[in-house]
């Protein structure tokens, strides 16, 4: 588990931007079965491509998209243990990976984006391609 002052800015990356924190897989429960509509899942990491292109992108295309999920959420992996195990539960058959972007809808999986869709492609790249699966679904 990562300390909480080292991950602190890096949740706030999101959260500043509206994401609400999961932190239990009961959060994660209660989020994916109470909310409606489109719910953008980030599961957030420590790692390079996280910093520099993971949320970076989610934050451009949720700026320049016309069409926008409804809500927004974030786990964060190798600190919100509980919570990430949750919500790699509902991105079956997928992998666990981190970072990752998932979109539900209604609460069922939509659109999942792998880190090896992230790793080594720019923000710009993550942000085009978030902003097509928003006009798609939302």
């Amino acid at each position: 588990m990562y300390p909480e002052e080292l991950v602190s800015p890096m949740r706030a990356e999101l959260t500043s931007i509206g994401f609400d924190e999961l932190k239990s897989a009961k959060a994660v429960e209660s989020h994916l079965k109470e909310k409606e509509g489109t719910t953008l899942m980030v599961i957030n990491s420590v790692c390079g491509c996280a910093a520099g292109t993971a949320r970076p992108g989610v934050a451009m295309a949720l700026q320049n998209s016309d069409k926008k999920p409804k809500n927004l959420a974030t786990v964060f992996a190798g600190v919100d243990m509980e919570a990430t195990a949750k919500v790699r539960e509902h991105t079956l058959p997928f992998p666990p990976s981190s970072p990752s972007i998932a979109l539900f809808k209604d609460g069922e999986l939509v659109h999942f984006v792998e880190r090896h869709h992230i790793e080594g492609r720019p923000a710009e790249i993550i942000s085009e391609h978030l902003s097509g699966v928003f006009k798609e679904y939302c």
